[in-house]
């Protein structure tokens, strides 16, 4: 039979559509041609895909030879196309079964010599293949990260021959599996962290009801610290929020995740690029805020950071996804993050005090790279105190260990998730007035403080949001006025 028809996927963002190798070999000179929106690199994978066939001891026809990647309009980029190409090629021209392929999907990059190099995004390609009922065959290199798609069966090859002996049932591959690691021990305790009880309460309601929170204060006082502790709080990943965050970090050419259920804890310095935050190039990659997906994104010395860059985030911050359009491609990355940030009351950190130098316009203009709607997308807005002297010379912890509060913050999101289905911070407008009902003294309360503090709309559903963590966190049904006050007083 001279036409073959081969399984494969492409990369677009965190998704993997299917794409189809039709391999055809007809009379005419010889000659290879790649239709279907190939880019360079895939033009490019006739010639190693010639050497590739002739190092294994293949016959590579000297046919006229066309190989259709559908859909058509779909952009295929990178070498990922070799291995599929090269088993086309082998099937039509008779020299490998074609009843063997359609059960399978195939992807990888050829070396010259016949090895299977690894190619990047393989993540989200294994968990659509499994959606297909297919299996997968790629390179072995690739063999850990695909494993993580449980459902999906994977086998994984080092070299054309050893393909092509499976695919002939001469040498059958070894089903490659992987068992996540399930430790989440922290190896930081917020216990470390001298004093600080109000910061370390606000950084509880923060993680149990994934709270964006700042702190400000001077330098030296333990916020930066207090940021690194928040992963060791927070409620390990569930499986299917696991393999979203691999699945980016594989689209992004990042190494895999060491620790599978592990919260990403992301900290870009202060001269970072508003592409690197939010992602963009050419063919868009995933930024800082993707890469935080389901974690964190810290942003310590917040003012130093240009006006630009820190505007960028206010629209992930309230949609949870970021859709990145170039004149090539549109992809849309999730960002559904908790935002950390860390900052000096003035230039130079110690305003207030003697030693401080700074103008008032010096801090007003340090203080003006903070938007006004920013500020207000953050729920928590806590000042980190010097610590006493008294309290630094202890040499016993100061306060819970990171398991006691972790314990407390599970509690409370397993609350959240049975009541409505997300963590307080995305509740609906619809969702607020069902599980954030306040009584006759409490609407009063808010409606002095909307007066006083010049709340927003944002900011008085922010307060309730808050307030209902905070209830969530000691186990109320309802909100009580105890818990209104305290969220209140994160806001001022």
């Amino acid at each position: 039979m001279s036409l073959a028809i081969i399984y494969t996927r492409a990369k677009s963002g965190i998704n993997a559509p299917q794409v189809t190798v039709e391999v055809h070999l007809s009379n005419g000179l010889p000659s290879l041609s790649i239709v279907g929106l190939p880019e360079t690199a895939v033009k490019e994978s006739k010639d190693r895909v010639r050497s590739a066939l002739l190092n294994s001891h293949f016959d590579f026809p000297a046919r006229r030879i066309t190989i259709n990647l559908a859909p058509a309009d779909l952009p295929k980029e990178g070498g990922r196309f070799d291995l599929p190409i090269a088993l086309g090629i082998l099937a039509a021209s008779g020299q490998l079964p074609t009843e063997a392929l359609k059960d399978y999907e195939f992807i990888g990059e050829l070396a010259l010599s016949g090895e299977l190099r690894p190619v990047d995004g393989i993540l989200p390609s294994a968990l659509a293949s499994g959606k297909s009922q297919r299996k997968m065959l790629l390179p072995y290199a690739n063999g850990t990260e695909a494993a993580l798609a449980s459902k999906t069966t994977i086998y994984a090859a080092k070299h054309l021959l050893e393909v092509c002996a499976h695919l002939n049932r001469r040498n059958i591959l070894p089903e490659h599996t992987l068992n996540p690691p399930l430790d989440t021990t922290p190896s930081a305790d917020i216990n470390e962290v001298i004093g600080q009880h109000q910061a370390k309460r606000a950084l509880e309601i923060a993680a149990a009801g994934a709270h964006n929170l700042i702190f400000s204060g001077p330098p030296g006082t333990g916020k930066t610290m207090l940021a690194s502790r928040l992963p060791s709080i927070l409620p390990p990943l569930d499986e299917a929020a696991a393999l979203e965050v691999a699945a980016i970090y594989s689209v992004s050419r990042n190494a895999p995740r060491t620790n599978f259920f592990e919260r990403p804890f992301r900290a870009p310095h202060h001269t970072a690029s508003s592409t690197s935050l939010v992602g963009g190039g050419s063919s868009p990659q995933p930024g800082e805020v993707s890469k935080a997906h389901h974690g964190i994104l810290f942003l310590d010395e917040l003012p130093e950071f240009s006006r630009k860059v820190l505007e960028v985030l206010r629209e992930p911050l309230e949609s949870g996804s970021i859709l990145i359009t170039r004149a090539q491609a549109s992809v849309e990355y999730p960002a559904n993050f908790m935002l950390i940030a860390a900052m000096n009351p003035c230039p130079c950190g110690y305003l207030g005090e003697e030693r401080c130098r700074c103008t008032p316009d010096q801090v007003n203009r340090y203080r003006d790279k903070i938007s006004g709607p920013l500020l207000d997308r953050i729920d928590l807005q806590v000042h980190v105190p010097r610590v006493p002297y008294q309290e630094l010379t202890a040499n016993t912890p100061s306060g819970e260990s990171s398991n006691h509060v972790r314990v407390r913050v599970i509690a409370a999101r397993r609350r959240q998730e049975k009541r409505q289905g997300c963590a307080n911070a995305q509740l609906s407008r619809k969702q607020i007035d069902q599980f954030c009902q306040l009584n006759k003294n409490q609407l009063a309360m808010m409606n002095t403080a909307i007066e006083r503090m010049q709340l927003s709309a944002r900011g008085f559903h922010r307060v309730l949001k808050v307030a209902r963590t905070i209830a969530d966190i000691e186990n109320n049904d309802k909100i009580q006025d105890q818990h209104l006050s305290e969220a209140l007083a994160y806001r001022l």
